[in-house]
């Protein structure tokens, strides 16, 4: 995806409670409240998983991709809850419970840009499940379902 951020990292880094190096989300791209967003995230080659996993063919965890996706869903909650009005819509703690169904096709290199889609399936209270999706350079690398819960 190209063109402008709509969020830059500041924005993010005060929706998500996350920090360097467990921060996967560098700006929004696209947003639709409440419902959808699509985020990015450089892998830089420094990135610390990647010395490890795998010594000379290095690639980005699958965990790590799945991480990136509950990180975007809670991006997503974030704003919602800000463009509400009222004191019981401030932003609250968002919590990663499960991933289910998670495929990954291909992996996410240094030096590629992940292009991390999710869209809000449904809301039960507190909880949330999401389809998401991980893209790069266009062609899909993961899919599956996500679900989080807001902290009460």
């Amino acid at each position: 995806m190209s063109g402008q951020p709509l969020y830059d990292s500041a924005i993010v880094r005060e929706t998500l409670p996350h920090g360097s190096p467990f921060l996967f989300v560098d700006r929004v791209m696209d947003v639709k409240l409440p419902d959808s967003i699509i985020a990015e995230r450089n892998l830089l080659p420094d990135e610390p998983f990647f010395a490890g996993h795998f010594p000379g063919k290095p690639i980005m965890p699958g965990v790590l991709v799945t991480e990136a996706l509950a990180q975007t869903c809670g991006v997503l909650l974030g704003l919602a809850r800000k463009e509400k009005p009222g004191p019981e819509n401030q932003p609250r703690p968002v919590f990663f419970l499960a991933g289910v169904n998670m495929k990954f096709m291909h992996p996410a290199l240094p030096g590629d840009t992940l292009r991390l889609e999710a869209h809000l399936k449904k809301q039960y209270g507190a909880l949330c499940l999401f389809d998401v999706a991980a893209y790069v350079r266009g062609s899909e690398i993961a899919r599956g379902t996500l679900t989080l819960a807001e902290q009460k």
